[in-house]
C-alpha cells in the first residue's frame, strides 16, 4: 500500500540526515497517514479512506468532506476519492 494522502496527494519527501561531523545519509520522510471514517452530507454516507493528519485538519476547516472533493482537482485526489467526487456531482446536478 502506497504512503500516498488519499484526499490532498501528499506523498514521502527525501531528505538527509546530517550528523555532527556533517555528513549527510539519504532518509525518507513519510506523511503521518490514519484509516479515517469520513461522512458525506449529501449524499448521507460515510466513506472509508487513508488520509494525512494535515489532510484531515484541512478537510475540517474547509467546511467537511463534500466542500473539500468539489473544489479540489482530480489530479490530487485518489481514485476511491474521484469516485465519490463524480456521485457528488450527480447528486448536485439531481436536486
Amino acid at each position: 500500500m502506497s504512503r500516498i494522502c488519499e484526499l490532498t496527494g501528499k506523498g514521502r519527501q527525501t531528505g538527509h540526515n546530517v550528523s555532527h561531523a556533517n555528513n549527510k545519509t539519504k532518509r525518507i520522510f513519510l506523511p503521518n497517514l490514519q484509516n479515517v471514517t469520513l461522512l458525506s452530507d449529501k449524499l448521507d454516507r460515510s466513506f472509508k479512506f487513508r488520509v494525512s493528519t494535515q489532510g484531515l485538519r484541512s478537510v475540517e476547516h474547509n467546511g467537511g468532506l463534500d466542500n473539500w472533493l468539489l473544489k479540489t482537482t482530480d489530479a490530487k485526489l485518489s481514485a476511491r476519492a474521484v469516485k465519490v467526487k463524480r456521485e457528488l456531482q450527480k447528486a448536485a446536478t439531481a436536486a
